[in-house]
């Protein structure tokens, strides 16, 4: 394995980790600000957007999150990536609601900037799911 393909590995688990953690800044920083996700239902929409999302309105409790992502494929191309997944997520809302689990693939385009990589492009294809 090459240090890119580990480095990004060790991308998707601190991404992994850092929303367990609930850490959003954490997230963030493993983005480029140029960042572009694309999710099913919704128009394209970057880092600010995306922040907004996970961020709780002040003094809402926290959803807990758990999740498992699947590295099935990664390609390093110079100073770009584009990496295939299988993600499972569950979304635990505060005080004890029904779960809910989304699982599906996401295809990933990831840069290379004053050599650490950063998310660019991800395109998310999860659905909702029976826990």
């Amino acid at each position: 394995m090459s240090a890119d393909e580990q480095q990004i590995r060790e991308l998707v688990a601190t991404w992994m980790s850092a929303t367990e953690a609930g850490d959003v800044d954490g997230v963030l920083a493993l983005m480029a600000d140029d960042v572009v996700f694309l999710v099913p239902g919704q128009p394209p929409f970057g880092k600010q957007k995306f922040a907004e999302m996970s961020r709780p309105a002040p003094g809402a409790p926290k959803p807990q999150f758990k999740g498992h992502s699947e590295i099935q494929e990664i390609q390093v191309l110079g100073d770009w990536a584009f990496m295939r997944s299988r993600l499972v997520v569950e979304v635990i809302p505060p005080g004890g609601g029904k779960t809910i689990k989304r699982a599906g693939h996401t295809f990933s385009v990831l840069r290379k900037s004053a050599g650490r990589w950063q998310l660019a492009r991800d395109a998310n294809l999860l659905t909702t799911v029976d826990p």
